[in-house]
């Protein structure tokens, strides 16, 4: 497996920095609510900006804003970004967005061949809206994450896993059966208009939970409207981005001591195959100075 070295992690972060800023100043514009998520909560806390290894940047929108938002992106810079999910490409397995920076090349083993932009990109998670009710909740949440991940094989037959040896062999095994079927017997379009019909469902009720239902883990991103406002503002490489109000509480509950540094052997980023930046990244890192 490829793995980065430290100039050229510096200089993809970079990228994502000048995407971020660029969607901070969309969200401040239009009075669009955003907070920094996972792994970048983790290194505003801990680092002040980035994960040392990490390269990306994870933030959350409510699903109301979530459309509007997407076309505020593509309006304001039509020629430097172009916003992918799975609703507008029919090979995206993915139900987050991605806003890619045009020119550029981020493209990992599983899904360098499939047709639609893979760019640096910054990593737009949307929060439905989620029951009250926990045991509705959970078994709502639990339909949505199980089409959410037959959306992927339905793409990919061996996706990266958090495993090797043995273990890896046989997961490919039935992802690549699992792959097979679901192309046989859901096209894309039925698979997300069913993940869609499950993620809406309580869409413009008053329901004060909201959740991002596709993490690795299932009921792993559920956070109360409590938990989420009023906004706080941290330090990410010397911005002020938002972040849940309740940030430290959330993190310890996926995390447990996330100020502890993992283990070497537990960092882990998504180092693509193919990886091209653009030229004047040096420009790019004098603005974040």
């Amino acid at each position: 497996m490829r793995e980065y070295d430290s100039a050229e992690l510096r200089r993809l972060q970079l990228c994502e920095l000048e995407i971020l800023r660029d969607f901070i100043a969309v969200c401040e514009k239009n009075d669009i609510a955003y907070f920094g998520m996972a792994g970048t909560g983790i290194g505003a806390l801990r680092h002040g900006g980035f994960i040392p290894w990490d390269d990306d940047i994870d933030v959350g929108v409510l699903y109301r804003d979530y459309d509007r938002l997407m076309k505020l992106i593509e309006e304001e810079y039509p020629d430097k970004y172009v916003v992918v999910n799975a609703g507008r490409y029919s090979e995206c397995p993915i139900m987050n967005t991605h806003i890619v920076m045009k020119g550029t090349r981020f493209a990992e083993s599983c899904s360098r061949k499939l047709d639609y932009p893979q760019g640096v990109f910054l990593d737009v998670f949307p929060l439905f809206k989620s029951p009250a009710d926990e045991a509705e909740r959970r078994r709502r949440s639990s339909k949505a994450w199980f089409y959410g991940k037959l959306l992927i094989l339905r793409h990919i037959a061996f996706p990266n896993l958090p495993f090797r040896g043995f273990k890896a062999k046989l997961a490919h095994c039935v992802t690549a059966v699992t792959h097979v079927f679901v192309s046989l017997f859901w096209s894309h379009k039925r698979l997300y208009k069913k993940i869609m019909s499950l993620c809406t469902e309580y869409e413009g009720q008053d329901t004060g939970v909201n959740e991002w239902f596709f993490d690795t883990k299932k009921h792993a991103s559920v956070y109360t409207d409590d938990a989420i406002f009023p906004l706080k503002k941290l330090k990410f490489e010397g911005l002020d981005m938002c972040f849940p109000n309740k940030l430290e509480e959330r993190l310890t509950a996926f995390y447990g001591d996330y100020m502890q540094l993992p283990p070497p052997e537990k960092r882990h980023n998504h180092c693509p195959d193919e990886l091209a930046l653009p030229e004047d990244f040096y420009a790019v890192e004098k603005q974040a100075v």
